[in-house]
């Protein structure tokens, strides 16, 4: 039993040295051991907690799902360590382990104390070993508590450092399009009266912020889980915004004048980009995954759909914008391929407003 209890411990360390190294040196969403799953259950707790709370409170209980969740993803680690730690060494207390001073106790909670105690401070324990076996124990416990440590302390710096860049994005997203996260205002303000050459500028850069945006996201999938109560910061949003704006690029300026903005690279990178988060959010949040690409939006939607692209075109022209039918009544696009000839977007909605009605 002595044996067995041993190597359980022995494969709980390593189980839990593996989960670290996948979701802090690795760093890739999916694949940890304990993260995923334990980052749906804390969330759908949230939910449930957040749907028994007034309207006015929600955001405030969502707010604390992602601080809540890394300090539970870190305690985990701490517990796990100790525990396995402990199971390695009950069999071996007051035989080739034994308290410094007085009699040594031998029941768990005394072999908790003596693994976790060897892990976090190196040369203090109350326990010493008496055996080679034990000392080679106790100088990989130290090592594996200090590595650890500093290992979960970079992370966690990290983690903030994504988030306020993050935030940044979604700050400048929000001042861009006039504190209303309408694509239509950002890009009237980003070519007014039709001068796009400075706005380009601004363009581009937000598509290098969406790229760390989503990067962030890729290499700490906790950053999901980050909500503020003001809309502004959701990454949602900033996809949103992101992705309203090229499609307007491509369906809705004018073709000859704009077609060095709708071929330009910054305009390809934002569009795919702003897919690719949109897609890491559906198999993070939607339990049956993205949906399918023949998927179409019901005719309600894509009625609300076309009511916004009227009411966007006539924003443009309103800035000095030449639209595809600046002259002519605003069309009701069925596809984006009815208004320019030139452009590669999918079916109007396209096929993102679909996963956007379920993430919302």
């Amino acid at each position: 039993m002595a044996r067995l209890e041993q190597g359980f411990g022995v494969l709980l360390i390593l189980v839990i040295l593996l989960d670290i190294f996948l979701t802090v040196l690795y760093a890739r969403i999916g694949t940890g051991i304990i993260g995923p799953s334990l980052g749906r259950l804390v969330w759908l707790s949230f939910i449930k907690a957040s749907n028994s709370a007034s309207r006015s409170r929600r955001g405030t209980v969502l707010s604390f799902c992602g601080p809540v969740m890394l300090v539970l993803v870190v305690g985990f680690w701490a517990v796990g360590l100790t525990l396995g730690a402990a199971l390695i060494m009950h069999p071996e207390l007051g035989t080739s382990i034994r308290a410094t001073n007085g009699e040594t106790p031998t029941d768990f909670v005394t072999a908790m104390y003596a693994g976790g105690s060897s892990m976090a401070i190196v040369g203090a324990s109350d326990f010493t070993p008496h055996a080679s076996p034990t000392r080679l124990l106790f100088l990989l416990n130290s090592l594996i508590g200090v590595s650890v440590m500093s290992l979960t302390l970079n992370y966690v710096m990290q983690v903030y450092t994504a988030l306020q860049r993050r935030n940044v994005m979604a700050m400048n997203i929000h001042f861009l399009s006039a504190c209303t996260g309408d694509a239509a205002e950002l890009l009237a303000r980003l070519g007014p009266q039709g001068q796009f050459s400075g706005g380009y500028t601004n363009l581009s850069e937000l598509g290098v912020e969406m790229t760390q945006a989503k990067e962030a996201h890729h290499f700490y999938p906790v950053l999901f889980y980050f909500r503020f109560s003001d809309s502004y910061h959701a990454v949602s949003r900033c996809a949103l915004v992101a992705l309203d704006t090229v499609s307007l690029i491509k369906s809705a300026l004018d073709e000859e004048k704009y077609r060095w903005l709708k071929e330009t690279g910054a305009v390809a990178r934002l569009w795919e980009v702003s897919m690719m988060l949109v897609t890491t959010l559906e198999n993070t949040f939607l339990p049956t995954g993205a949906p399918h690409r023949d998927l179409q939006p019901d005719e309600q939607t894509r009625n609300c759909w076309r009511a916004r692209y009227r009411t966007a075109v006539l924003r443009l022209r309103q800035a000095g914008i030449q639209t595809t039918m600046t002259r002519k009544p605003v069309p009701t696009p069925t596809s984006p391929a009815e208004s320019n000839g030139t452009t590669t977007l999918r079916t109007w909605p396209p096929r993102w407003v679909t996963a956007w009605g379920r993430l919302t």
